[in-house]
């Protein structure tokens, strides 16, 4: 019998055990999900080069959940420790960010991954409409794709979070910020406030970029796909 358990909070990069199979093959389908979705991403960003001498991606990173990270979800949400309950209740095993130029380029390349007839929606939530109450700005999206095994075509869910230069730099320092966890609560909450100004300083300055690239022509490939 599976000891998913211990699976779950031991690293799989030990020796080969046969017993960790199942879950070594759950993990690669992340995996390989993750390398399609990047794929779509880069032939857009690849296109958008050729066609239009500019590239809306900065930057692509990818990342897998750790198998302990996992665990300590299921176990906190009061889940079953199985690997159907791993693919049910957690959506962000495997995750992928795209640092934009602009904030219009967001939603563009929302738009054209959601219309390939290969990915499906599952979530989306706007925290640039709506920010989190810290004055965190992203896109994120669940999406479902396929990938193709020797003899079955499985479909794998990947978390989608697409920010600009300016929210994705704000993100990373207040993480390392926010998490000293030798300061007082006191001064906590004053660099909370003052992280949130700074939010809004970055939201003020996407604003005000993406004003001075409307001057230019609205782009013609999403016409062309309406």
């Amino acid at each position: 019998m599976i000891d998913l358990e211990h699976l779950l909070t031991t690293s799989l990069d030990d020796d080969f055990d046969e017993s960790a199979l199942p879950l070594r093959q759950l993990m690669t389908y992340y995996r390989c999900a993750l390398k399609e979705i990047e794929t779509k991403f880069r032939v857009l960003d690849e296109q958008f080069s050729m066609y239009y001498d500019r590239n809306p991606i900065e930057n692509i990173e990818t990342r897998i959940k750790r198998t302990s990270s996992i665990y300590r979800k299921l176990k906190g949400r009061g889940l079953p420790l199985t690997f159907e309950s791993m693919e049910t209740n957690n959506f962000d095993i495997a995750g992928i960010r795209i640092v934009s130029s602009f904030l219009d380029d967001i939603y563009m390349l929302e738009e054209l991954l959601l219309k390939q007839d290969d990915v499906r929606l599952i979530e989306r939530k706007d925290y640039i409409a709506k920010p989190k109450p810290n004055g965190y700005r992203s896109l994120h999206l669940i999406v479902e794709i396929p990938i193709f095994l020797a003899n079955e075509k499985k479909w794998v869910k990947v978390e989608v979070q697409i920010r600009t230069i300016a929210m994705d730099l704000w993100a990373s320092l207040e993480h390392k910020l926010r998490y000293k966890k030798e300061l007082s609560q006191e001064r906590l909450d004053e660099i909370s406030q003052d992280l949130y100004e700074c939010a809004e300083i970055c939201a003020h300055l996407d604003e005000k970029m993406g004003r001075l690239k409307r001057s230019e022509k609205k782009n013609p490939i999403i016409k062309q796909q309406r």
